[in-house]
């Protein structure tokens, strides 16, 4: 596959995946994809359990907002916000792919949190920053 027909399959999962399309979403994995969670060490071998795992998930709504998406060859990562009952996660997908399906992922999650006081001199503030921050820095 080529980065085009890469890019295509991402842009498919991402917006099935905002739209609640479970199965859709989940077609870009091979069968026996391996998905690891590092801030938790889970690991998820299989694309039937990853799919359930995500089904069952207890949040009453979960949007994905795709901020970036690059790559090259067989990797590719994805930066998102995936926000969940209105709480946001800053997300970085690392994808490998093989013969058009991804068989590893690698997903990290940040909380955002209140910019620090004694740095605003040296920043510059974004707009539209996600509510429930916490804090951290």
């Amino acid at each position: 596959m080529n980065a085009t027909d890469i890019r295509v399959l991402l842009d498919r999962h991402w917006a099935a995946s905002d739209a609640g399309d479970q199965d859709a979403e989940h077609d870009i994995y091979a069968e026996d994809v391996v998905v690891e969670y590092p801030q938790s060490g889970e690991v998820i071998r299989g694309r039937r359990n990853i799919q359930e795992l995500r089904t069952k998930y207890p949040a009453a709504k979960r949007t994905f907002e795709v901020r970036q998406i690059t790559g090259a060859g067989e990797l590719w990562v994805t930066e998102y916000v995936l926000t969940y009952d209105g709480k946001p996660a800053y997300t970085v997908s690392i994808m490998l792919f093989e013969a058009g399906k991804v068989v590893h992922e690698t997903q990290y999650f940040a909380d955002p949190f209140e910019a620090p006081e004694w740095r605003a001199s040296l920043v510059e503030m974004k707009t539209g920053r996600p509510e429930n921050l916490g804090s951290a820095g």
